[in-house]
């Protein structure tokens, strides 16, 4: 039980190393959270005008998902424990401790942790993802078909119970943290390479 305390814990301090708010102070780019869309993550680093920051960012935030997860494992954490530990990595991109709570939409974390549970959950989902993109060209749309499709995917391609239902949770808190973005795709507002990640 110790050992899951701990790799909870860690996970959520992990996920809570906001890497856009880290690389645009080390870049010299301030704050993103008080720029651009105001959201700290990739898709906002591009906005703010650096591709190669924007994909150092993409990179860090799936990392901080998936690092957890993959540590989880390798220490033998039974499936509730790895879910566990996934969730809080996932929430702490969501709430950084290190950052007054206030972090990012979860995309690139929620991928990271979906690809420590199942590499072929993972790449169905950014399938989806890319193909919704490809189609549109809005990543605040492809992030929630994405999401909203990830728990049948998971019924269909992971048998483990406790790992469904950790993809659940994430896809209702990714949804519920796109809700400014889903008033905008009903009212067409919604731009195209739009605020989120």
């Amino acid at each position: 039980m110790l050992t899951i305390l701990v790799l909870v814990i860690g996970g959520y301090f992990v996920g809570s190393l906001s890497s856009a708010i880290i690389v645009a102070r080390l870049a010299g780019l301030g704050d993103p959270r008080t720029q651009g869309s105001g959201n700290p993550g990739a898709t906002n680093i591009l906005r703010l005008g650096s591709k190669r920051l924007a994909g150092i960012v993409l990179l860090g935030d799936a990392l901080k998902g998936f690092l957890p997860v993959w540590l989880a494992q390798e220490v033998g954490a039974n499936a509730w424990a790895v879910a566990s530990v996934g969730l809080a990595a996932f929430w702490g991109h969501l709430y950084p401790v290190f950052f007054e709570f206030r972090g990012g939409k979860g995309v690139a974390t929620g991928l990271g942790v979906l690809l420590g549970f199942s590499w072929s959950l993972a790449l169905a989902v950014l399938g989806i993802w890319l193909s919704i993109f490809w189609c549109w060209r809005i990543s605040s749309l492809s992030a929630l078909c994405a999401a909203i499709l990830a728990p049948f995917l998971a019924w269909w391609l992971v048998p483990d119970s406790a790992i469904r239902f950790a993809v659940v949770l994430l896809a209702i808190f990714l949804l519920w943290r796109h809700q400014d973005n889903i008033r905008r795709l009903l009212s067409g507002q919604e731009d195209r390479a739009s605020k989120q990640n």
